[in-house]
């Protein structure tokens, strides 16, 4: 079997949401909605829903080593998708890991920054990301706040011009790859610019009217760790991600989960079909 035949095997490094919309809930119906086996080492288990977070509360960073070494000593992984982390121990044992194991693909969103703006964690974590984990990294997903962050800068990007300067500075942090995404950026279109050694592809589209936009990062950035691996080209996986982060944008209000923002619909395409229906008509057996 060819290596693009082949399913891949994924592994989301991410705290678990409870209502399903973030984390590594996320992450599992991105890499099952694209046809990848999903798996998960839990870093963080949080009390949430589509209104906000009551509490966090961090894995202990030696089980989360034991989770990780678990699944690689196992099986076989074909990407990993990082999201939120936690503490600068939390981050040691997960740059240990991937430094010892070299999985094919490594995708980080540097969960850093609350939709409210307050950082949600400290600048010893946020250093260790940057010396330890950023350089292990194929490709690193900020939006705007979490780009300012990491490069210490003053201000976030606040244009398209910026925004390339920023992913530009980012790859001097060691990583072969940037996507820098303007979400945060006021207008109907929604740009992201993706900075590597070989050059600058940027990808526009239009802003989708939805209030359901809980989860997005996480939603992209386990996109494109389940693309790359069956791409031609890590641009290729990017615009293939976003098309799909815009179908389950654009669906997002069929669910009607929830009193705030709900989440994004993973499965927009896969239940069009009515796949329940399809097993309830199956004759008994």
């Amino acid at each position: 079997m060819s290596d693009h035949a082949r399913v891949p095997s994924l592994l989301s490094i991410a705290g678990s949401d409870p209502s399903g919309g973030a984390g590594v809930q996320a992450d599992l119906k991105t890499f099952s909605a694209l046809g990848a086996y999903g798996m998960c080492a839990i870093t963080a288990l949080t009390a949430q829903n589509t209104t906000g977070v009551r509490g966090v509360s961090g894995v202990d960073p030696a089980f989360l080593g034991d989770q990780l070494e678990a699944v690689f000593d196992d099986v076989r992984v074909d990407a990993v998708k990082v999201g939120m982390v936690g503490g600068a121990a939390s981050v040691a044992v997960v740059a240990d890991c991937i430094a010892r194991h070299r999985p094919p693909v490594v995708v980080v969103d540097p969960v850093m920054v609350a939709k409210s703006g307050d950082r949600l964690v400290g600048d010893e974590a946020v250093a260790m990301l940057r010396e330890r984990l950023l350089p292990l990294a194929s490709l690193i997903t900020p939006n705007l706040p979490e780009a300012a962050v990491l490069l210490e800068a003053a201000r976030e990007p606040g244009d398209r011009g910026s925004m390339e300067a920023a992913g530009r500075r980012l790859l001097e942090l060691g990583v072969p790859a940037a996507l820098v995404k303007g979400g945060h950026l006021a207008g109907e279109d929604v740009s992201d610019v993706l900075c590597e050694a070989s050059g600058v592809t940027r990808f526009e589209a239009r802003r989708v009217a939805t209030a359901n936009t809980h989860g997005t990062g996480c939603t992209l950035s386990s996109a494109i760790a389940a693309l790359v691996p069956r791409a031609d080209s890590l641009a290729a996986a990017v615009g293939g991600a976003r098309w799909y982060l815009s179908r389950a944008l654009e669906a997002a209000d069929e669910l009607a989960i929830g009193a705030g923002h709900g989440p994004v619909h993973h499965f927009a395409d896969a239940w069009a079909s009515d796949p329940a229906r399809r097993w309830l008509e199956r004759p008994a057996r």
